[in-house]
């Protein structure tokens, strides 16, 4: 299992369409992905779930995978967030 916290940054935070981006770069992995806020967690790959954390611009989340390719992952979804989801 790896993990790792990031802020997001961008003006709308994890909402809509930046969310429904998150989804499809979450739903290319094999692994099991979580988001985390504040001690709830759900799954990466549900669209409904994402939206229920009610992410806003300067929130710290967790992204938690476990699975085969986990690394890569945590490591991709980072950096999308860290990216402001402009690749």
């Amino acid at each position: 299992m790896v993990s790792s916290e990031v802020a997001v940054q961008n003006s709308v935070g994890l909402h809509a369409r930046p969310a429904t981006f998150f989804i499809q770069r979450a739903n290319e992995f094999k692994s099991s992905i979580w988001v985390e806020k504040d001690e709830r967690r759900v799954n990466a790959k549900s669209l409904l779930g994402v939206l229920s954390l009610g992410i806003v611009k300067g929130t710290s989340i967790s992204i938690i995978a476990d699975g085969s390719d986990e690394e890569e992952a945590v490591k991709t979804l980072v950096e999308l967030i860290e990216s402001n989801f402009s690749e």
